[in-house]
């Protein structure tokens, strides 16, 4: 049911997001059903990137990253889609009572991992670990990720179209100040040594 999902969210969004809704399930069998396996495309497709294929950076030839450290990276990262698909849905959760409907957290913690879609999918383009190529791919999929959120949650949180846009425009504040939140703890856990280790 996740690839027909996501199939029909790229091909006609507004269609499967009542299908979504009207789908029932306890918030661990949302978690594993959804998020466990779209989380885990990003993760593997940049571990084999990195430590396989390599990427060059200007003149100083190609560059890899050795089995233990791209392992490391890959089960954090991993792990911090999976806690951050729950945490945006426990938020949306949070925030849905303010806008007049409180949801569960397992519709929340889907809507969440649906709206991740097309960034769980663009995580294959980490194969080939190519700076400008992802930036290129990235964007538009980012774009489309927003384009499902605002489209989403009225149907899915079941209010109305303004309500549904101050609401998402909500979302987006917070996802913003999540990632910066993330990049600021990468950051302090480089400077700790736990920093990408290269082989050539």
């Amino acid at each position: 049911m996740v690839i027909g999902h996501i199939i029909g969210l790229l091909s006609s969004p507004t269609a499967e997001w009542e299908k979504i809704r009207d789908e029932v399930c306890s918030t661990s069998a949302c978690i594993f059903k959804h998020v466990v396996l779209m989380a885990a495309v990003p993760a593997i497709s940049g571990y084999i990137g990195t430590t396989q294929v390599g990427w060059k950076i200007g003149a100083s030839g190609v560059h890899y990253l050795s089995n233990e450290s791209a392992g490391l990276i890959a089960i954090l990262t991993y792990l911090a889609m999976i806690a951050g698909v729950i945490g945006m849905g426990a938020m949306i959760q949070w925030m849905a009572g303010t806008y007049g409907k409180p949801q569960s957290l397992s519709r929340c913690v889907v809507f969440a991992a649906y709206t991740a879609t097309p960034l769980f999918i663009i995580g294959l383009m980490l194969f080939y670990p190519i700076l400008w190529l992802n930036m290129l791919l990235g964007l538009p999929a980012v774009a489309y990720s927003v384009y499902l959120l605002y489209s989403g949650i009225p149907i899915v949180m079941e209010m109305d179209k303004e309500k549904g846009f101050l609401f998402a425009s909500a979302v987006v504040g917070l996802g913003l100040v999540a990632m910066v939140a993330i990049l600021a703890t990468t950051v302090i856990l480089w400077g700790y040594g736990f920093g990408p280790q290269l082989t050539y």
